[in-house]
């Protein structure tokens, strides 16, 4: 539109110049009073007198002016001047570079009925294109670049949400399975003992007396995990700090572990630390996911070494095993709340259980201001390795 004003200016003043070169008196025609509403310029009207008294129309001299009216206006790019007959271009001045970034110029009537006009293009312009558009293109190109962000975000957001509905189905799932196993056997052998059929057998009737009581431990345990979950991430729980007997923890729960394991489990122990400062209660239940673990991931037969020492800060228990390992995957997410490693990476097949052992373990050595890092090749070993401050004074 700002160009369109600019020729039609140069048009105006390319006019008057030939005006103010006629002889005093001429009479040349002007705009009608019937025409006075028309959007007709004054100069168009001219013409056709000018014409006649020999004062044609000079396309050099409009361009000469009109390339003074765009360098005034800073505007300093090519440009060409076409004379169009309806629409059909019957002379032209300079040369046309084509280019998606050319603007044309509207046709400017330089005869009263529009049968003549002049047109002018604008080359390439594309720095003056950038310059009038930057501010509309910046906030385009940050407009677009914000939607591109929200949709991928809340893809992420929808992945992430469909990742924990899964998580819970499988969650409740395994929780449903695994419940119902320990509550079919109490519930069998309950039957047994109340139907007096095993009153007469004492031995029989304190194995399923033990079963029953296992099964109910077991329910009862897992129960008071996920409540010392909850009550950990919402810091609800005390840890209760005393000094620990590595030894006799030890040896209780490996005596434990043999009795009830369905496999060969081997215990070795390397107590260069005796004690460690921590939650007597927890700390036991600590060292029962990690035992359990290493059974539970092992081959036919599984050796477990549990080592201690202590350096400046902490006392470091480690505790290795020789069963199936894991890849560089599950040790970054085995911590995680629901997460559980394959049993098995040729079956690909998940172990069972619910995925809160190892989150419970992370949870409690942080309770205790402690840490608690893994390492492991898939197929060899894995180790599990806690550090517990030495001194606590406030949890």
């Amino acid at each position: 539109m700002q160009t369109s004003n600019l020729l039609e200016t140069a048009i105006d003043e390319e006019t008057f110049s030939r005006l103010s070169s006629l002889p005093q008196g001429t009479m040349v025609k002007s705009r009608p009073q019937s025409d006075s509403g028309k959007d007709i310029p004054e100069f168009a009207y001219m013409q056709e007198s000018l014409n006649e008294l020999g004062y044609p129309m000079s396309l050099d001299s409009v361009a000469k002016m009109f390339k003074q009216i765009l360098k005034e206006k800073k505007i300093n790019y090519d440009f060409s001047l076409s004379v169009l007959n309806k629409n059909r271009i019957i002379k032209k001045l300079g040369r046309t570079k084509h280019s998606i970034f050319n603007i044309n110029t509207k046709q400017i009537p330089i005869k009263e009925d529009y049968s003549y006009t002049l047109e002018a293009t604008i080359i390439n312009p594309h720095v003056l294109f950038f310059q009038k558009m930057g501010i509309l293109l910046l906030s385009t190109t940050i407009l677009i670049v914000f939607v591109l962000y929200s949709i991928i975000y809340q893809i992420r957001i929808i992945s992430r949400i469909n990742k924990i509905s899964q998580i819970r189905e499988d969650f409740s799932y395994a929780m449903v399975h695994d419940m119902k196993t320990p509550l079919s056997s109490i519930l069998s052998a309950l039957n047994f003992l109340q139907g007096g059929r095993l009153d007469n057998k004492p031995e029989m009737k304190e194995k399923f007396f033990n079963i029953a009581k296992d099964e109910a431990d077991h329910l009862l345990t897992l129960t008071n995990k996920i409540l010392t979950i909850s009550k950990l991430e919402n810091n609800k729980l005390e840890m209760n700090c005393e000094i620990v007997m590595l030894e006799s923890l030890l040896v209780k729960l490996s005596e434990k572990f043999k009795a009830k394991s369905p496999k060969p489990v081997t215990f070795k122990f390397d107590l260069k630390a005796e004690s460690i400062y921590a939650d007597a209660e927890y700390i036991e239940e600590v060292f029962c996911n990690m035992i359990d673990n290493s059974i539970k991931y092992s081959k036919d037969s599984v050796d477990i070494k549990i080592s201690s020492s202590e350096n400046s800060k902490y006392s470091i228990i480690k505790i290795y095993d020789n069963g199936l390992g894991m890849n560089e995957d599950d040790q970054l997410k085995i911590f995680n709340k629901y997460e559980r490693a394959y049993a098995g990476r040729k079956k690909k097949t998940y172990a069972s259980g619910f995925g809160l052992g190892l989150n419970f373990v992370q949870q409690v050595i942080e309770a205790h201001k402690g840490k608690i890092i893994v390492n492991s090749v898939e197929g060899e070993f894995t180790e599990f390795i806690i550090y517990l401050p030495l001194i606590l004074k406030e949890l």
